[in-house]
């Protein structure tokens, strides 16, 4: 036991005084390196320039410039991936807290319902009756004050129907004037023209060839960028320029859920809280020109809470089916253009939301970017001496029209066909992204869109593969990536030119010099 102990006490010292030395080393070795090493670098310095020529002198000074650049990158270096690393674990804690913050309060909000409860059934209890016939007879009473709202021909949705009597149950015709029975090139000019003469916003030809194109992808658009580049002013000249004005909806952080966009059915009163999104939904189905809604600042929120439905409905491929549940149930006094409680998203409407990259926003998924079209709008357009220009009077069918018909007169060539197919394989095998069936067929309807709108094929697929795959890549750890990045512009300057995919090589650019 003694001897035991004088080992036990031996090695415990022993083992302190390694530890001890183990940080007094850790600390020599710092003020070597920081105040003893330098010293001695100096002195070794002064003692060797005794013998110094002209010519040893510059290579000496530009020796030090080029190792003290070199030591002030690596702290600047080091300091950002410490500021990045303490933002990233602030935000991790701050998400933490609110967390846990939300469990409380979830649990507090259960536990005042239960409390709510339990005074209700004493209250119930006191006048003589039970918990639940009590119950019974507030279902009954829901029930009559149905019954009775359907007896007095009150509706519940107030906003549907005042839209049912503007329009008397009529959907409305559009007349065309042969001046207006222009092509996509003729019409992005037109626009363009008239925008700047009439309105005084300017875009360029580029960006609203790929507009039209990008309506005739997706019904969703989203249009990015910094503040003042007409993000929300596109689709509003828009809505003026087609004689219709664009609905603007501005969503809110807290939203959620589909209730903040559609609105609720209010079980106490049985009214039916309607949205003027919901309205302008509505109203799209009396009319037989294009509608715009806009979604403005759409990732203040999380699109994919609460635009969910329409992002899946919209991907069916049978436009019968885009029919979204308003309510469970149906009534007679409900709206026209309700159907089993259901309302019918029509083709001749478009949803365009506006995004901001800050603090302030969410990021968009790859769910809602691969189902829509996107533009990003980061620099204003030049100045236009337009001439004076009307708008036009177009409908739905006359616009899907020319869509079809470009598609049909410029699909892509086999050429481009065989690139995009050579590009699929290498960004599959170096990078595990694909461009996958939605992205394809979208390239199949943008690129000859674009095309017709007087642009150029290999600037339109230059446009979607930005979007659409390269974006992808930010998801990636690019700093491992660095070669195959440069083999992958190599491979497109061998099948398009130096010249070409010049959004696509910037970009990369963008990524590389970002990890």
């Amino acid at each position: 036991m003694v001897e035991f102990s004088k080992f036990y006490i031996d090695f415990i010292l022993e083992l302190l005084q390694n530890i001890g030395s183990f940080f007094k080393k850790i600390f020599e070795a710092f003020a070597d390196f920081f105040f003893n090493d330098v010293k001695a670098y100096v002195n070794d310095l002064i003692d060797s320039s005794k013998n110094f020529g002209m010519l040893d002198w510059v290579v000496a000074a530009i020796v030090l410039i080029i190792n003290l650049a070199f030591i002030t990158f690596l702290i600047m270096k080091i300091y950002q991936w410490l500021r990045r690393y303490i933002r990233f674990t602030r935000r991790e804690v701050e998400k933490d807290e609110l967390l846990e913050e939300i469990s409380i309060l979830n649990m507090k909000t259960a536990e005042l319902i239960e409390e709510k409860n339990k005074i209700l059934a004493m209250k119930v209890s006191q006048l003589g009756l039970s918990p639940e016939r009590f119950q019974e007879d507030y279902e009954e009473d829901d029930e009559s004050k149905e019954e009775e709202q359907q007896d007095l021909g009150e509706s519940r949705f107030v906003k549907l129907t005042e839209v049912d009597e503007l329009y008397q149950g009529r959907v409305t015709t559009v007349i065309m004037e042969p001046e207006d029975m222009i092509g996509l090139q003729d019409l992005v000019e037109r626009f363009v023209n008239f925008s700047a003469s009439q309105l005084g916003l300017y875009y360029t030809r580029k960006t609203i060839s790929a507009f039209f194109a990008g309506l005739a992808t997706s019904k969703i658009m989203i249009l990015e960028g910094i503040s003042g580049t007409g993000k929300t002013s596109l689709p509003y000249a828009m809505g003026k320029f087609f004689n219709h004005d664009a609905a603007i909806v501005s969503v809110q952080p807290a939203w959620r859920d589909r209730t903040e966009l559609l609105g609720y059915l209010n079980e106490f009163t049985k009214k039916f809280n309607e949205s003027d999104f919901l309205r302008h939904v509505y109203e799209a189905n009396y009319r037989e020109d294009i509608c715009f809604i806009i979604l403005d600042e759409m990732n203040l929120a999380r699109i994919e809470y609460y635009f969910a439905e329409f992002l899946s409905i919209l991907e069916m491929p049978n436009s019968d089916e885009w029919k979204i549940e308003i309510v469970p149930n149906e009534l007679p006094t409900d709206p026209r253009m309700l159907s089993g409680g259901k309302l019918k998203i029509p083709q001749n409407l478009w949803f365009i939301g506006t995004a901001n990259r800050d603090d302030s926003t969410f990021t968009i998924t790859d769910k809602v970017y691969d189902r829509a079209s996107n533009i990003e709008m980061n620099v204003k357009a030049p100045y236009i001496d337009a001439p004076p220009t009307k708008s036009i009077t177009m409908s739905y069918e006359y616009l899907d029209n020319l869509f079809n018909k470009a598609e049909q007169e410029y699909p892509l060539s086999p050429k481009t066909l065989d690139a995009l197919n050579r590009l699929d394989i290498f960004i599959t095998s170096k990078f595990k992204v694909t461009f996958g069936n939605r992205i394809m067929k979208q390239i199949r309807r943008f690129v000859p869109v674009f095309v017709a709108c007087g642009r150029d094929e290999v600037e339109g697929l230059d446009f979607m593969f930005a979007r659409k795959i390269i974006r992808k890549f930010e998801a990636l750890n690019l700093s491992f990536l660095q070669d195959e990045i440069d083999q992958l512009m190599e491979l497109m300057d061998n099948m398009f030119g130096k010249d070409a995919f010049e959004e696509s090589k910037a970009y990369l650019e963008v990524l590389k010099r970002s990890y």
